[in-house]
């Protein structure tokens, strides 16, 4: 449902819960139904399948929400208790809810947002909830301050490289421009690995701070031969520092080309040092790297490329009926229609089947369509495993797994499924490099779930991103549609009929 649908009925629900046309214990359902949740999903919960809470009255849905039906003047009592029970944090519930069907307060944990207001008024308020539909408050309320931050940061940064290493006589230089893009994408993701576990807390930004110069004169030596040391296995090292020594092995492709930092000032190595230490790159959303390019590369370059950020919203707007909701609706079918005996091969067949798709846009920009479809799939193969594991009536998980032919719980979606074509160098960068962000994001939600995931170091082959000009190249000869299930994703610029670029 859009926006305005949702709106529509969550008012209806609100009058006819006050006018009685709707049995209260069946409330919550229908306020989740309204956002998108899934028929089975809302069953399993209202069975006690999925419910938690083991109090009548009380709702509490692992991701979901944590819900109680309160005595006439004990809302506010009761969300304050609710909200400080361990359980809210360890099963990563999203809304806190508590009602008495006259007031209505509500706890969004990931934003600290609240509400408190008449029942009567739910309708309007609609908007509260809708990062249940995929709709994160970001979208309708600024951008999320992390992500402002942080282009502004990177901005800034990229002003003072130029300045430093560029002139008018090599302002140009095609070669020089993309070492430079590639040399702030490894930045980037050595920023992003300080602050999420792949390195050490701060590994990386107080080893800048702490062995180069204040005037920046060395900081670019530093780099190079930090970016060899993270491009080579720990048995060739030889003999290094500790601080080097330290490292892990990254690879993937990322630091494989040798290109040589660029210069360093004073100004520009306190920014460095800043983006690190100021910024929590945890909170850095890679589906958002693209309004990142927008600050960071020079507007006249970005207009002539015809370059945008497609929101979270609207991507979901093209991803579910082009794909996701056939996949659901054959999830939903499996649990609803098959027998017992059976749902276990149809789930590991469905399993196979999203395996094997491919995805590919052909104007993949810093590759918002391709991280959402990504993550999605991840999302779908998430709830498959789970229900498999149910079903498992011996709880024997090795074995489970050995039937659909994983050695351990690790996912079966590779970032190898994901094509893209971007004719600017930058976006075509921060693209490969968000596709890694995104995937590491995706391990670690594996890992809370299941106990285990793929080590995220060394990296992995990051899709199949090409940079060139779409219109020119062999679509085929880049994401071959041959025995494969290929969907085709995105929003190309478009200057208009009478504009030929």
């Amino acid at each position: 449902m859009n926006i305005t649908q949702i709106e529509e009925v969550v008012k209806k629900l609100a009058s006819d819960i006050v006018a009685n046309q709707v049995n209260k214990d069946e409330f919550i359902y229908q306020l989740m139904a309204a956002y998108g949740h899934r028929k089975t999903t809302i069953g399993r919960i209202k069975s006690g399948e999925r419910n938690l809470a083991k109090v009548d009255g009380e709702v509490r849905a692992k991701r979901h929400i944590y819900f109680k039906q309160s005595q006439s003047n004990c809302v506010l009592s009761d969300i304050d208790n609710m909200k400080k029970e361990p359980t809210v944090a360890r099963d990563k519930i999203r809304f806190v809810i508590a009602t008495d069907f006259n007031q209505f307060v509500a706890l969004d944990t990931r934003t600290h947002d609240t509400l408190d207001i008449e029942f009567t008024e739910l309708g309007k308020h609609f908007d509260f909830f809708l990062p249940w539909a995929g709709m994160e408050k970001a979208v309708y309320q600024g951008e999320n301050p992390a992500d402002v931050k942080a282009a502004e940061k990177m901005a800034k940064l990229f002003d003072l490289i130029k300045a430093d290493n560029f002139s008018e006589d090599n302002k140009d230089d095609t070669n020089a421009l993309h070492n430079l893009n590639v040399f702030l994408t490894r930045l980037l993701f050595c920023f992003f690995a300080e602050d999420t576990g792949i390195f050490t807390r701060n590994q990386f930004s107080e080893n800048l701070e702490s062995k180069t110069k204040t005037d920046g004169s060395d900081v670019d030596d530093y780099l190079n031969r930090l970016f060899e040391v993270l491009n080579t296995n720990k048995e060739n090292r030889g003999e290094l520092p500790d601080y080097l020594t330290q490292y892990e092995y990254v690879n993937g492709g990322l630091f494989a080309n040798t290109i040589e930092s660029p210069r360093f000032s004073t100004k520009s190595r306190k920014m460095l040092i800043e983006c690190g230490s100021e910024l929590d790159w945890s909170d850095i959303n890679p589906d958002i790297f693209g309004s990142m390019i927008q600050a960071v590369v020079h507007p006249d370059q970005r207009g002539g490329m015809g370059m945008h950020y497609t929101s979270v919203t609207n991507i979901m707007k093209v991803i579910e009926p082009l794909f996701l909701d056939e996949l659901y609706a054959e999830f939903e079918n499996i649990e609803d229609n098959i027998d017992a005996k059976l749902k276990p091969s149809r789930l590991r067949k469905l399993h196979d089947r999203i395996a094997e798709i491919k995805i590919f846009d052909p104007a993949c920009g810093s590759g918002n369509f391709l991280i959402i479809a990504f993550k999605e799939l991840r999302k779908l193969e998430m709830e498959i495993i789970k229900r498999l594991q149910e079903l498992d009536q011996n709880e024997k998980q090795d074995d489970l797994f050995g039937d659909v032919g994983l050695d351990s719980s690790f996912s079966r979606i590779k970032l190898s499924q994901f094509y893209g074509i971007e004719l600017d160098d930058f976006a075509h960068e921060v693209a490969i490099l968000s596709l890694w962000l995104a995937e590491h994001q995706m391990n670690v939600e594996f890992k809370a779930e299941f106990g285990e995931c793929e080590p995220a170091l060394p990296l992995k082959v990051s899709g199949s991103i090409i940079c060139g000009n779409a219109a020119r190249l062999d679509w085929k000869s880049i994401c071959d549609n041959t025995n494969s299930e290929v969907f085709l994703a995105g929003n190309p610029p478009y200057k208009g009929s009478r504009v030929h670029g």
